[in-house]
C-alpha cells in the first residue's frame, strides 16, 4: 500500500467536481477510512505561504481544502487545518486565501502552529528540529500541498510541502544554516518529512504553478489531482506528471542519492492514467540557479557570481514594502535612499526574498557561466 500513487484527472475546482474526484481518488487506495478511524484528532496541512487569491496558484485551494475535510468528518475524524505561512499572520493569510472560509463553514479548527518545539531525530544530520506543537498533538497528519516550481528545490509538492511544520523565523535560520548548499538544505527536508511522517499526502495540481515559483511564478492548468502514503513517491509522479527529471529536483536527488526508495516510477504502483497523458503541452521550470560543473572548491568560491543565479530587484515593482529585508537569513537586504540593495556577499541564494516578495519584485539573474551552460544543454 505505501508504494501506491493514485492519479486523476479534475477538470476544475468547482465543488461537486472536486468532491466526485477526491472520493474516486482515494478509493483505490482503501479510501479514507484506510487512513482515519473515528475520534482520531486530524491534521491538514494545506500550503498557506502568503495571503493570495486562490487563482493565483500560491496556495492549496480552498475547494480541495473543503473535500478532504469533508471526507475526514465522514469517517468521524476531529478536523483541524493548519500551517505556519511564510509572511503574514496565520489567521490573516488563511482569510485571504480562502480556507478560513471552508473551515468556518465546515466546522473545523484553525492550528495557528503558534508554538513549536524540539523533537529529536534518531538518525540523520539534522539531530533536532523545532516542530509546531499542532502538528505532535494530531493522531493523522494529511498533507495538502499545491503543484509548484521552486526557485531553490526545483519542484514543492510532497516532501517541501512539510517545510510549513518549522514556525516562523525558525525558517530563516535553518535556511541560514544550509548556506548555499542545496544538498544540505533538501537532506533537512527529508528528514523532516519522515519526522512528521503524513499518514497522506493529497496534491492540488488542478491548476498549478510554473516559472519562478513558488511565490511569482504564473498559473497553468494541468487538471489532475494525486495522493499516496509515501511523500516520495508523490512527487516522483508529481515530477513525471510536469516532465521534469529528477536532477532538477533536489528533494528528488537527494533522496535517490542516500539510498531511500520510491524515487523510480518502477518502484511505485501507479493507480490511475500514464502521467504523461495528463501532461501539458509546454510546462516550464524555474530558472537553474547553480551549476559547477565538478569544480574544486576553491575554484567555484571566486567563479559563484558566474556559476549561479542571484536575486534582483526590479525597481519598477518594488515599492520598499521590507518583507524581503526582514526575512532574509542572512540580512543581506537594506534599503538606503528609498532603493532595495543586496549585499551580494552574504546573499546565500536561498531566495527566499523572490519567494516572499508580494510584489513579485525580484527576479532571477543568471551569471554568465550559467547563461552558457543552459544555452549549451
Amino acid at each position: 500500500m505505501s508504494h501506491r500513487v493514485s492519479l486523476l484527472g479534475a477538470a476544475d475546482y468547482r465543488r461537486l467536481t472536486v468532491e466526485h474526484a477526491m472520493a474516486a481518488l482515494l478509493q483505490p487506495l482503501g479510501g479514507i477510512a484506510a487512513f482515519v478511524t473515528p475520534g482520531q484528532k486530524v491534521l491538514l496541512k494545506p500550503n498557506m505561504l502568503a495571503g493570495k487569491e486562490p487563482e493565483r496558484a500560491v496556495t492549496t485551494h480552498p475547494e480541495i481544502v473543503f473535500a478532504v475535510i469533508r471526507q475526514v468528518q465522514a469517517a468521524g475524524g476531529i478536523v483541524s487545518v493548519g500551517d505556519s505561512p511564510g509572511v503574514g499572520k496565520a489567521h490573516s493569510v488563511a482569510e485571504k486565501c480562502g480556507i478560513m472560509a471552508v473551515i468556518k463553514e465546515t466546522g473545523a479548527t484553525f492550528a495557528p502552529f503558534a508554538e513549536s518545539v524540539p523533537v529529536h531525530i534518531r538518525s540523520g544530520t539534522f539531530h533536532q528540529l523545532e516542530i509546531a506543537q499542532d502538528i505532535l498533538d494530531a493522531d493523522v497528519i494529511i498533507n495538502l500541498p499545491k503543484l509548484k516550481t521552486h526557485q531553490m528545490m526545483g519542484l514543492t509538492c510532497a516532501v517541501k510541502n512539510l517545510f510549513g511544520a518549522i514556525v516562523g523565523m525558525r525558517k530563516p535560520q535553518l535556511h541560514l544554516q544550509a548556506g548555499t548548499d542545496k544538498a544540505f538544505f533538501a537532506l533537512m527536508l527529508l528528514e523532516l518529512a519522515e519526522r512528521v511522517a503524513p499518514a497522506l499526502t493529497i496534491v492540488d495540481a488542478i491548476t498549478a504553478m510554473e516559472g519562478d515559483g513558488p511565490g511569482g511564478g504564473d498559473p497553468v492548468h494541468l487538471g489532475a489531482i494525486l495522493a499516496g502514503r509515501s511523500p516520495i513517491a508523490v512527487d516522483t509522479v508529481a515530477t513525471e506528471l510536469v516532465g521534469m527529471h529528477l536532477p532538477q529536483v533536489w528533494t528528488q536527488k537527494l533522496a535517490r542519492d542516500t539510498g531511500r526508495p520510491l524515487t523510480d516510477l518502477s518502484e511505485i504502483e501507479l493507480l490511475g492514467p500514464p502521467p504523461a497523458t495528463l501532461r501539458p503541452p509546454s510546462f516550464r521550470p524555474s530558472k537553474s540557479t547553480d551549476v559547477n560543473f565538478g569544480l574544486p572548491g576553491f575554484l567555484q568560491r571566486p567563479l559563484k557570481n558566474a556559476l549561479t543565479a542571484r536575486p534582483r530587484p526590479n525597481h519598477q515593482r518594488c515599492i520598499r514594502c521590507g518583507l524581503c529585508v526582514e526575512h532574509c537569513p542572512p540580512q543581506a537586504m537594506t534599503i538606503v535612499e528609498q532603493r532595495l540593495k543586496i549585499d551580494y556577499a552574504r546573499c546565500i541564494r536561498c531566495f527566499c526574498c523572490q519567494e516572499l516578495c508580494p510584489h513579485q519584485a525580484l527576479e532571477t539573474q543568471q551569471g554568465l557561466l550559467l547563461k552558457l551552460h543552459q544555452l549549451l544543454r
